[in-house]
């Protein structure tokens, strides 16, 4: 019997078995490297026609960034999108987690039902949405607002969720032994708890947020993003590579100002 169980953890026999695994893999990447025609080949052949585009593209025309005053005006619907977007669904991810977890949900079914509308929202391409907003409200930075903070409800409303399922279950028991009502449980017991995670990830909302603004722009949702995109389509290669490094400057300072914030507020206790 223990001959038996012993044989599996043998090394002949977990090289077979990571052998099989890795068979079949490797069937499945050259199947799926098959069916969509991939050619490794093109990479080496058809290489100049990148070289090409760089060449073009060399040297970035800076000088668009203030001879276009609408440069400028781009950059902020980028930031406001971002800004607003993270905003709005940030909040009401909040509001639908405390309903959304188990230990803070005023009934079960309530709970189920708001999982499963995260759950869906979670599974909508964000550029199904902005085409959803964009026949509703137009073209323009709104609706790549609206498309942000939908985006936003749905990822974070879960992490937000699983958050406070996660705090610790003695506080909130000893905050209800005093006679405390449910929602004083959450402004005592839980918000203490969930408040350090709710922070980060609020800022870490606006970092994929900012991204994602950029992004949605050349969809409609207004922003550098479509001024890059025009001057692609325009073919004024060397503007768009001069709006492409300011944006990567822009990102790279968000980044690490939002860095910066998130290490002052988790250093701070915020409910006193």
């Amino acid at each position: 019997m223990n001959v038996s169980l012993d044989k599996q953890y043998l090394p002949s026999e977990r090289y077979k078995r990571h052998a099989a695994y890795l068979s079949v893999l490797a069937l499945v990447i050259i199947g799926l490297c098959t069916y969509f025609k991939f050619e490794p080949l093109l990479f080496i052949t058809d290489f100049h026609y990148m070289a090409d585009l760089v060449v073009e593209m060399t040297p970035p025309n800076f000088e668009v960034l203030w001879r276009k005053e609408k440069i400028f005006i781009s950059i902020l619907q980028t930031l406001s999108m971002a800004f607003l977007g993270t905003l709005v669904g940030s909040t009401v991810a909040m509001g639908l987690a405390f309903l959304a977890a188990r230990n803070t949900t005023p009934h079960p079914t309530v709970g189920v039902i708001v999982r499963t509308l995260l759950a869906i929202e979670r599974v909508i391409p964000s550029l199904v949405i902005l085409l959803l907003f964009l026949i509703a409200v137009g073209l323009g930075p709104f609706a790549g607002m609206l498309s942000l903070a939908v985006g936003t409800v749905g990822m974070f409303g879960k992490l937000f969720a699983n958050a406070i399922e996660g705090a610790e279950k003695e506080p909130i028991d000893a905050v209800y032994s005093v006679g405390a009502s449910k929602l004083q449980v959450i402004r005592y017991a839980v918000m203490p708890q969930v408040l350090p995670s709710f922070i980060a990830n609020l800022f870490y909302a606006f970092d994929i947020n900012l991204r994602a603004a950029i992004g949605l722009g050349v969809f409609g949702g207004a922003g550098v993003g479509y001024e890059i995109s025009m001057a692609m389509r325009l073919v004024r290669y060397r503007d768009a590579l001069a709006l492409i490094c300011f944006t990567i400057l822009l990102v790279f300072v968000v980044e690490k100002l939002s860095d910066w914030l998130r290490s002052r507020a988790l250093g701070q206790d915020l409910l006193k």
